[in-house]
């Protein structure tokens, strides 16, 4: 990547002490742009009923966020757990997005090593986290078994997937007795309607298993900004091994983290089903016809043909285009369109991928546009 490239990114992260993330490249188009495709969000957009909750909870914000994050903290564990809801309530705790949640728990944590999934890369959020509490990091190809261990699960940006047996099975070979285990399921929403059924989270007894069995602590932890595409409210979840863990937790949370606006964001959204269904139905149809175009433009362009990763259901795919030099040239191109797609260079050290955005045909009709130029 060129300095200049370099620099633009520099405008919005103190690369010293800050980890790169995605996201901000729409604000360099201006008037430009049109759609972000450098985000896992949800192409259906924001649901527009917890948006109206959201901006008509603003009338009250002269006043605090209730503290015990209620009732947005029922209206998600029902969701979570529409049948043992009041079983698992009090294993449940709110945050600033998962950011915070991670950095909470990963900060609490004991141990000295810290090791991610077997994915080639990861969401980076927990590495960077794991660094700045001190730990030895380990490489996800290592035989060593680590004190913290994180696996996001489906992973952002490779998208494989294993099954929550798989991972029940992938952590008691890599945690040491007596670790705190982290999965983040944040994508694993888009699965199908039976997501539940895949989701650690859905086993209440695997956690206390674990914990007897292998003295391992069990937090499952979700950012419903992608799902539900509200990222600028941040809004995160925990499911915590016990209520134990979930009171240890809390007495360390910052008061009122999850503002009055997110709070009732949630509690509206969890009920919108018809949006659920929408997505399941329609994100895995748009994700073939985006791979369809993004496989016809490989074909015209000289050099490798282009490799699509990720499971069918995930929100966006994971784009190896072969060379750095054309990977730099498609983000350039994207930005300048108006349309951002997320380089695989800063953060996750992957030159020569690009990730692109589930989104519906004729948003992606202006990327396909600006990349088309490279046939001129």
């Amino acid at each position: 990547m060129s300095s200049g490239k370099q620099g633009q990114e520099r405008s919005f992260w103190d690369t010293k002490t800050q980890q790169f993330h995605g996201g901000q490249d729409w604000k360099m188009c201006g008037d430009r742009f049109v759609e972000d495709f450098s985000v896992t969000t949800n192409g259906l957009g924001t649901p527009v009923k917890a948006l109206e909750a959201a901006a008509d909870s603003l009338k009250t914000c002269d006043h605090y966020p209730p503290a015990d994050q209620e009732p947005a903290r029922s209206s998600l564990a029902q969701f979570l757990w529409p049948d043992t809801h009041d079983r698992n309530h009090g294993r449940l705790i709110l945050g600033n997005g998962a950011s915070e949640l991670i950095d909470l728990v990963i900060r609490q944590a004991p141990g000295e090593t810290w090791k991610p999934g077997p994915w080639s890369v990861q969401y980076k959020e927990y590495e960077r986290s794991a660094k700045t509490s001190g730990r030895r990091i380990l490489e996800a190809s290592t035989e060593e078994r680590a004190s913290l261990v994180c696996l996001v699960n489906p992973c952002n940006p490779t998208g494989d997937y294993l099954t929550w047996e798989e991972v029940v099975a992938w952590i008691r070979q890599h945690a040491l007795p007596g670790a705190v285990v982290i999965v983040d399921e944040s994508m694993q929403l888009w699965h199908s309607p039976g997501f539940r059924e895949d989701s650690l989270a859905s086993h209440p007894d695997l956690a206390s298993t674990l914990l007897a069995e292998d003295g391992l602590q069990l937090y499952v932890i979700h950012s419903w900004t992608k799902i539900w595409s509200c990222t600028g409210l941040r809004l995160g979840s925990v499911v915590t091994p016990s209520a134990q863990h979930t009171q240890a937790l809390r007495r360390v949370q910052v008061p009122w983290s999850v503002n009055t606006p997110a709070l009732a964001f949630l509690d509206a959204v969890v009920r919108d089903t018809e949006y659920m269904n929408q997505t399941w139905e329609l994100t895995p149809v748009w994700r073939v016809q985006l791979i369809d175009r993004l496989v016809d433009l490989s074909s015209r362009l000289p050099g490798p043909a282009w490799e699509m990763h990720g499971k069918p259901f995930l929100s966006w795919v994971w784009v190896d285009v072969k060379e750095e030099s054309l990977a730099d040239r498609l983000v350039h191109l994207a930005r300048e369109a108006g349309v951002p797609v997320r380089s695989g260079r800063p953060g996750y050290e992957q030159p020569t991928f690009v990730r692109v955005a589930v989104r519906e045909s004729g948003k992606v009709d202006h990327l396909i546009q600006a990349w088309e130029s490279l046939l001129n």
